[in-house]
């Protein structure tokens, strides 16, 4: 690789760092091209060296914020030795995740948007939820994880959603509490069977 194409290869990281980040942040509506590529020191025609159409860095951040959101909570699920089902909602279902959209999970900072959206967009949040399951799964362990695995996916994305929306901190710390118990319980019932 050449010295301009190793630049220019530099160039589009950044500018897809800052785009993954900016869509955990504000959404999909709140990534504008001129503002984006200010923030990574770039000219606004700059960008269609890289990207054909803002659809098309928005797919690509979209994949990105999700590849990193879930190496994120895997990571921090880990930190303290074998990932486990709790260790992982511990992490999950945390106040530092739920304060920290731009770091954490991209599903529960994304998944609305993503509703609306395109069907690529739809797409490639499938794939990545689709692999949340799975991740989950392994975690409880067992033949018939899968929709164990859904149902917690949906209520730690669905907790961590609205606990964010609540301007009461206490009760948005509730409801992180809530799903945590309700989730391990219903797996201890499930291992008791």
């Amino acid at each position: 690789m050449g010295h301009s194409q190793a630049e220019k290869a530099k160039s589009y990281q950044r500018i897809l760092d800052a785009a993954a980040l900016q869509l955990r942040q504000a959404g999909l509506a709140g990534v504008g091209i001129g503002d984006l590529m200010k923030s990574v020191k770039l000219t606004h025609g700059g960008f269609y060296g890289h990207f054909a159409s803002r659809d098309d860095l928005i797919a690509e951040a979209l994949d990105k914020a999700l590849v990193d959101g879930e190496a994120s909570s895997l990571r921090a699920g880990s930190a303290k030795g074998a990932r486990t089902l709790k260790s992982f909602l511990n992490s999950y279902l945390s106040k530092a995740h739920r304060d920290n959209p731009g770091a954490g999970c991209a599903v529960s900072a994304l998944a609305g948007d993503v509703a609306r959206a395109d069907q690529r967009s739809r797409e490639i949040m499938t794939k990545h939820v689709a692999h949340y399951f799975d991740t989950i799964g392994d975690l409880v362990g067992d033949e018939d994880a899968t929709g164990f695995a859904m149902s917690v996916m949906c209520t730690i994305v669905g907790a961590l959603t609205l606990s964010r929306v609540m301007s009461d901190e206490e009760m948005s710390s509730k409801v992180l509490l809530a799903a945590r118990k309700a989730i391990l319980e219903h797996a201890a019932m499930r291992a008791s069977f």
